[in-house]
């Protein structure tokens, strides 16, 4: 990259793995082996990323990585894939610490559920959209161009001020302490 374009403008982590099987059951069952595997993936290779990035990266700069409600809350099998998001969280926080007097800003993008192939990995998937759908203010799926916005957002300098962040991009499901009667069908 160096070689080819001298500089790095922003980089996009979306990279996370879970041995599928181990995320079904109980997240006391995880093994050792898939624990580590799974932290190492989805989110020691932000920390990687923004390490080897950061020589490249000019005051304005930004990255971005993706996570989940999961971090904050219990989701029915995303068990280990949850306590990943919370230490990738905690990363954000800290890397935005070490970049920041560089200029560069590093946040992350916290998204509802969506219909996607690694969606369709979480088992009981089909009941979490549902169970999205009835407690978020805006009662609907997410939009994968709603995601984008936020992504284009936090890489633009209209998020200059913005760093060490967690941008909730899920319609409001982050703020309900519970289903909305007027959605889901109640009085």
């Amino acid at each position: 990259i160096a070689r080819a374009w001298g500089r790095l403008d922003f980089l996009v982590h979306a990279i996370a793995f879970s041995d599928k099987g181990e995320l079904k059951g109980r997240y006391s069952d995880t093994t050792r082996v898939n624990f580590r595997r799974t932290l190492l993936v989805s989110c020691f290779s932000f920390t990687d990323l923004a390490r080897r990035a950061a020589p490249l990266m000019a005051p304005g700069s930004s990255l971005i990585t993706l996570s989940f409600e999961g971090s904050r809350r219990v989701f029915p099998s995303y068990n280990v894939m949850g306590v990943a998001k919370a230490a990738l969280e905690a990363s954000v926080r800290y890397l935005a610490a070490d970049l920041g007097p560089a200029g560069v800003r590093v946040n992350a993008i916290s998204a509802g559920p969506m219909r996607t192939l690694a969606g369709a990995a979480i088992g009981d998937a089909r009941r979490i959209l549902s169970w999205h759908r009835d407690t978020s203010p805006l009662g609907r799926d997410l939009r994968l161009d709603e995601i984008g916005a936020a992504a284009l957002y936090l890489l633009s300098p209209l998020s200059n001020g913005v760093t060490g962040e967690i941008l909730r991009v899920d319609g409001g499901y982050h703020a309900m302490g519970m289903p909305n009667p007027r959605l889901a069908g109640g009085s």
